[in-house]
């Protein structure tokens, strides 16, 4: 079956910018890059965070990591680090797009700021990091140049589910944001991959007080990045024994739908 994208197997001295880096799988992906000769740009509000995930890269054999500290809510962020990284680099091989923020909210606890809160982080600072990065990419592409872009979502943008009444609206806006990419960038020579993560040991899912099924350590969910997009697949999504069992799901009448979610979660 032919690829959806252009592979990337091999990372040797290709650059590669992270947003989203300080912790859990953004952490973990930037490390399994520095061990195979990626160059790396680390962005993420927590500057210490970052150095400190630049020092692992270094130790792993990374020869050039740049820690950039970008907050997304800001608008001129992304756009001052690509052009920071556009005068040292000459271009961006790849932009993973992976800062998010999480609160488990019902409907009863839903407020005017957890709404701004959630929203700002995970789609408008996706859709300004889009903005500032498609023009570069678009020109790289026409060059003949690497030129791809990975937005970081969730298999929690499949469908609704309790405690997700804020957090999954933002990631289901990142399906279809992904999507819409695709059509327009894919033919243009840019490569647009969608990673849809289930459950990830991290200090965000840390908030949970609930059984989360297949529940995987950063680093599994960094490997089956690495996989994805070695695949040149389209949709990254993982572990597939449970993301393959959630969009089974929303094929059935809502009637079945709603039963079998408030059955498995208890909610």
């Amino acid at each position: 079956m032919m690829s959806l994208n252009t592979p990337i197997a091999d990372w040797q001295g290709r650059r590669v910018w992270l947003v989203g880096a300080s912790s859990g799988i953004g952490a973990e992906f930037a490390r399994q890059l520095a061990g195979r000769g990626a160059r790396l740009a680390l962005s993420a509000r927590s500057e210490q965070g970052l150095h400190a995930v630049a020092d692992d890269c270094l130790h792993a054999g990374a020869a050039d990591v740049r820690v950039e500290p970008a907050d997304v809510t800001r608008s001129g962020d992304l756009p001052r680090v690509r052009d920071r990284l556009l005068a040292a680099w000459g271009g961006i091989d790849l932009a993973v797009l992976n800062a998010g923020t999480y609160r488990p909210l019902r409907a009863w606890e839903l407020s005017p700021e957890a709404v701004r809160e959630t929203l700002s982080v995970n789609l408008l600072g996706v859709m300004d990091g889009v903005a500032a990065l498609v023009p570069t990419l678009l020109a790289q592409a026409s060059r003949g140049e690497p030129a791809a872009l990975a937005i970081v979502g969730s298999v929690a943008g499949y469908g609704g589910l309790p405690r997700a009444a804020v957090y999954g609206p933002s990631k289901a806006a990142l399906v279809n944001l992904a999507e819409s990419l695709y059509l327009d960038l894919a033919p243009r020579g840019v490569s647009v991959f969608l990673v849809s993560p289930g459950f990830v040991a991290t200090p965000l899912t840390a908030q949970n007080d609930f059984h989360m099924p297949a529940l995987q350590t950063p680093r599994q969910a960094a490997e089956a990045m690495l996989r994805g997009f070695a695949a040149g697949r389209f949709e990254i999504h993982f572990p597939r024994r449970f993301s393959l069992v959630l969009k089974a799901l929303r094929l059935l009448p809502y009637r079945l739908y709603f039963g079998l979610v408030r059955r498995a979660t208890g909610l």
